[in-house]
């Protein structure tokens, strides 16, 4: 069992930053010990009214700045999210139990989003003038406008990532926030509030609450504007019947079962260094993290080989260093659930090539970085998201075989295909059915561009992250239409169908020289 402590910080008062009764709290574990660091007040209805109703308060002065003066307060805040990312990956450590290479790299998100959308927010929120119906005595323009306050309802895998890329386009567009983060992860959620404020958000403007997410959940939902969602399937088919249900629209990524197809001219060696991070960052607890494996039948027992090696001499353990490849998972329950999918698929006749066992020596929730083969249809590992350490080996014969078997889900989030010929692995993902398509890169690639759109197809997901469409989903549009002089109406001592005469010559003009 690991002796590590926490490391020294005031997680009370971070606790504090939560709208919630103080007499009814919850302890927040550091997870690779199991022992308490704070108790999390709990939200109750009342206190999301509470919250939502400071938050409206707040917004309508903020959506009153000019959009130059939102963006100062987050050209402070990148500043600050970068002076302080030794304390925020300790606080991502603590509550999450990963490495600490991916509480870093989880942290860099937020700058990455910040600084792309202080580069183009004000363009995004600029009027933009349109043609007008009659040319040249008409125009059109359109007007974005913030849809009020928005509910971020972030997940426990990157609490602090999660819940701030999707806060930080929605402020810039003059919205205000509730953000729920999971019962495990607030830590790292308030800590970024703290920032922000430090930074210069007006008062009441972001607001946390925490409770069951059954409970508290619903009630965001029943009083925000837009609602942002990320997390599992069945929750957010809630989450966008209810939404739906108020005539209100939400955005979602939910899960994955992510395929890596490996072709039959791909370099090995990169393929399974690539594929390390792939599978196992964050100990496979991201939603763009690759679970099925399908290698040409030429290079399988290669690959197979290389792979399992590289996987057996991960580093994993417990510790706020860089030394860990990989950490512990979430929690006890969540480890449970990981390990329970790997021994169904062994009875049912898979192969464990390496790993698949708890490691209770290391901390309560460490399982060890698992490789399998012979995973058969009827094992829940072969088509439900694991969510874990845990990826699944298997050959194909041909390209077709490959975008068949790789399509063969009901998820769409993200895949990865390696080839040396960049044409034929282009062309192979681009048959493939998802938001994410990575070339020669194992998962993040395609995500960490925030220029372009980030979503999923089937059922990972509604709407996108990233690029314009990550901003303006958080507007509303108006079109301003002016009529400089009136020609719409014939006159009143005209006949009618004089009027439908030049109107249909009016239409064949426009036509002919694309006017309209």
């Amino acid at each position: 069992m690991s002796t590590l402590t926490a490391p020294a910080y005031d997680y009370a008062g971070l606790t504090r930053l939560v709208t919630g009764d103080s007499a009814d709290t919850v302890p927040v574990l550091e997870v690779f010990t199991g022992d308490p660091v704070a108790r999390l007040p709990q939200s109750s209805e009342s206190d999301v009214d509470t919250a939502f109703a400071e938050a409206r308060a707040a917004q309508a002065e903020w959506a009153r700045w000019p959009v130059r003066r939102r963006l100062a307060v987050f050209e402070r805040f990148h500043r600050l999210v970068l002076e302080n990312h030794r304390i925020i990956s300790d606080l991502i450590q603590v509550e999450t139990g990963k490495s600490r290479r991916m509480a870093f790299e989880e942290l860099c998100d937020i700058p990455m989003a910040t600084s792309h959308y202080l580069k183009h927010a004000a363009r995004l929120l600029r009027p933009v003038r349109h043609p007008g119906a009659i040319p040249f005595a008409s125009t059109s323009v359109e007007v974005r406008k913030p849809r009020g306050v928005v509910g971020v309802i972030a997940p426990w895998n990157f609490p602090f990532a999660i819940g701030f890329c999707d806060a930080i386009p929605a402020l810039l567009a003059g919205n205000g926030i509730v953000l729920k983060p999971d019962n495990r992860t607030p830590l790292s959620p308030a800590f970024g509030l703290k920032l922000l404020r430090e930074a210069g958000i007006p008062e009441g403007l972001v607001q946390i609450v925490c409770g069951d997410g059954p409970v508290v959940g619903p009630a965001v939902v029943d009083r925000a504007d837009f609602v942002m969602f990320t997390g599992s399937e069945a929750t957010g088919r809630r989450v966008a019947a209810q939404a739906a249900g108020r005539l209100i629209e939400s955005c979602m990524e939910l899960g994955g079962k992510n395929p890596m197809i490996v072709l039959p001219d791909a370099n090995l060696d990169e393929a399974v260094d690539s594929a390390i991070p792939g599978v196992f960052n964050n100990t496979g607890q991201l939603c763009l993290h690759i679970e099925r494996i399908y290698v040409h039948e030429s290079v399988y027992a290669a690959f197979r080989d290389r792979f399992v090696a590289r996987v057996a001499a991960m580093r994993v353990g417990a510790g706020y260093d860089f030394d860990a490849e990989m950490g512990g998972l979430v929690s006890v329950e969540h480890r449970d659930r990981v390990a329970a999918q790997v021994e169904q698929a062994k009875a049912l006749g898979a192969t464990v090539l390496t790993g698949g066992r708890a490691r209770p020596d290391l901390g309560p929730t460490f399982y060890e970085p698992t490789v399998l083969e012979n995973v058969t249809a009827g094992a829940d590992l072969f088509g439900e998201e694991t969510f874990g350490p845990v990826a699944a080996l298997y050959p194909f014969a041909t390209a077709d075989e490959a975008v068949r078997l790789a399509n063969d889900t009901r998820y769409g989030l993200s895949a990865s295909v390696w080839g040396r010929d960049l044409r034929a692995a282009r062309a192979v993902g681009a048959r493939l059915e998802t938001g994410h398509v990575n070339v020669n890169d194992s998962a993040a690639l395609a995500y960490a561009g925030k220029s372009a759109p980030s979503g999923g197809f089937k059922a990972s997901g509604l709407g996108v992250r990233n690029g314009d469409q990550g901003l303006l989903k958080f507007t509303e549009s108006t079109n301003v239409a002016t009529l400089k002089r009136q020609v719409l109406n014939p006159p009143p001592d005209q006949p009618y169908t004089k009027y439908v005469d030049q109107t249909v010559r009016m239409l064949q003009t426009l036509r002919r020289f694309r006017l309209r």
